[in-house]
C-alpha cells in the first residue's frame, strides 16, 4: 500500500495520534496488568519467588536494553515499519506467554515481548513529533504522556476484572486485539516517517548500549534479595557501568554515532531526561508494591487491588491534556517543578500505613499522586523531543523511553 502524502497525514494527524496512543497502550497497561495476576501464576504453574521476579523483570531488562537500538533503527529504515513489526511481535509473543506451562516458558516469552516493546514504544514518539507542528505537538505530545501514564495505573485495574471472568493468561491475550486493530489502522492513518537514511549503524555503539545498561538493570532487580553489597550485585553493576563508560567513549570518537551524547550538554534535554526518569521509576515501583501490598498484607482481591489503583489513572488522565496549556501560561520548569513537589509528597504519604489501609483517604493520596504524574510527564518529554532535529526522533524518543 502506498505511502499517506504530506496532506493526507496532515489532515489525517488526530487520527494518526489515536493509532499511536492505542499502539502505547498495549505496552503501557502490559507493564502492569501482570501484578495482580503474580499469585494467580504461583498457584497455577508452581512459580517460586525468583521465578516471579524474572517473570516481571524478564521484559524490562530485554526492553531497556533495546531502545536505543530500536530507536536508531527506526531513525534509519522507518518508524512506521518498526512500529507495525513491534505491534505483529507483541501480539504473537502475548499469545505464548498466555499459554505457557512452566515458569521458564513464561519468562522467556516475556523477554521476547521486551524485544517488541523497544520497537514499539519509541517509534510512537518518534511519528508523533514528525506528524504535528508548532502548539499542536506540544498538545499531542500532551495527550500522548497522558495515555502512558494512564496505561501503567489502569493496568490492574483491568487485570483484576479479567481474573475475576478468566484465567492468569487473559491479562495476556488482551494486548492481541488491540495490536493487530492497531496494524490495521496504521496501514491506513499512520504516515512512514525515516530520518537519516544514508546515516551508517553503529553496530559496536547498539553492542555497548544493550550489555552495559543489561548489567546495570541485573543488579538493580537482584539488590533487593541479595543486598547492595553481595558479589551477585556489585560485580554485573561495576561491569555495566564500564561498559557504559566504554559506550560514552565510542559515542565521542565515532563521527557517525547511534547516540550524539553531546545532546546531555544541553541542560533542557539532560533535565528533562533526569525528570521523566524519576518519576516513571516512581510510577512503575510504587504501583507494583501497591498491587502486592493490597493482595499479600491486606488480602483484598485481584480486582479490589485494581480499583484502589485506579486514582492513580483519573489524576493522569485529568492532568495530563491540562499540564500543556499551564505551561504557555507560566511556563515549563513551574510546571515540572509543581508536579515533581506533588509527587515526592504523595511518596512520603505512602509511607504511612495509616493512609495507606484507609480506603478513603489512600485513594485521595493516589489521586493527587497522579495529577503530579500528569503535569511533569508532557513538558518534560517536549522538552526532550524539541531539543533534538527531527532525524534524530526515533533515538531521542528512546532516551525519553529508557
Amino acid at each position: 500500500m502506498r505511502s499517506l502524502t504530506v496532506e493526507e497525514a496532515y489532515d489525517k494527524r488526530w487520527w494518526t495520534l489515536g493509532v499511536l496512543c492505542a499502539s502505547l497502550s498495549v505496552i503501557s497497561i502490559d507493564n502492569t496488568i501482570l501484578n495482580v495476576a503474580l499469585p494467580h501464576i504461583v498457584d497455577d504453574l508452581g512459580a517460586s519467588g525468583s521465578d516471579l521476579q524474572w517473570i516481571v523483570d524478564a521484559y524490562v531488562v530485554v526492553f531497556a536494553g533495546l531502545l536505543l537500538t530500536s530507536g536508531a533503527l527506526g531513525d534509519k529504515f522507518g518508524r512506521k515499519r518498526m512500529l507495525t513489526f513491534g505491534l505483529a511481535m507483541f501480539a504473537a509473543t502475548s499469545a505464548l506467554a498466555a499459554f505457557s506451562a512452566s515458569p521458564a516458558m513464561l519468562i522467556a516469552a516475556r523477554g521476547l515481548m521486551g524485544i517488541a516493546g523497544a520497537a514499539i514504544f519509541p517509534s510512537t514518539l518518534s511519528i508523533l513529533t514528525n506528524t504535528f507542528e508548532g502548539p499542536e505537538r506540544g498538545r499531542a505530545i500532551g495527550i500522548w504522556a497522558a495515555v502512558s501514564g494512564l496505561g501503567i495505573a489502569i493496568g490492574p485495574l483491568l487485570g483484576g476484572f479479567l481474573l475475576g471472568h478468566f484465567w492468569w493468561g487473559s491479562v495476556f491475550l488482551v494486548n492481541v486485539p488491540i495490536a493487530m486493530g492497531a496494524i490495521v489502522a496504521g496501514r491506513f492513518l499512520v504516515p512512514e516517517t525515516i530520518g537519516e537514511r544514508d546515516r551508517p549503524l553503529d553496530p559496536m555503539g547498539s553492542l555497548l548500549s544493550i550489555a552495559g545498561l543489561t548489567g546495570v538493570l541485573f543488579a538493580i532487580i537482584e539488590a533487593p534479595v541479595k543486598g547492595w553489597l553481595a558479589v551477585e550485585v556489585v560485580g554485573p553493576a561495576a561491569l555495566g557501568a564500564a561498559i557504559l563508560a566504554a559506550f560514552v567513549l565510542w559515542e565521542l570518537r565515532n563521527p557517525n554515532p547511534m547516540l550524539d551524547v553531546s545532546f546531555f550538554a544541553n541542560p533542557r534535554f539532560s533535565a528533562a531526561s533526569a525528570t521523566i526518569t524519576l518519576v516513571f521509576f516512581a510510577l512503575f515501583g510504587s504501583t507494583f508494591l501497591l498491587t502486592q501490598y493490597f493482595q499479600f498484607v491486606l488480602g483484598y482481591s485481584p480486582l479490589m487491588a485494581g480499583v484502589l489503583t485506579a486514582p492513580v489513572a483519573l489524576g493522569i488522565m485529568s492532568a495530563g491534556p491540562l499540564s500543556p496549556r499551564l505551561v504557555e501560561r507560566i511556563g515549563t520548569k513551574l510546571v515540572v517543578l509543581a508536579g515533581l513537589g506533588i509527587v515526592g509528597v504523595s511518596l512520603l504519604c505512602y509511607g504511612s500505613e495509616y493512609l495507606m489501609e484507609s480506603v478513603p483517604l489512600g485513594m485521595g493520596v493516589r489521586l493527587v499522586f497522579g495529577w503530579g504524574m500528569g503535569l511533569v510527564m508532557p513538558p518534560a518529554t517536549e522538552s526532550i523531543m524539541g531539543s533534538l532535529p527531527r532525524e534524530r526522533a526515533g533515538v531521542g524518543s528512546a532516551v525519553n523511553d529508557t
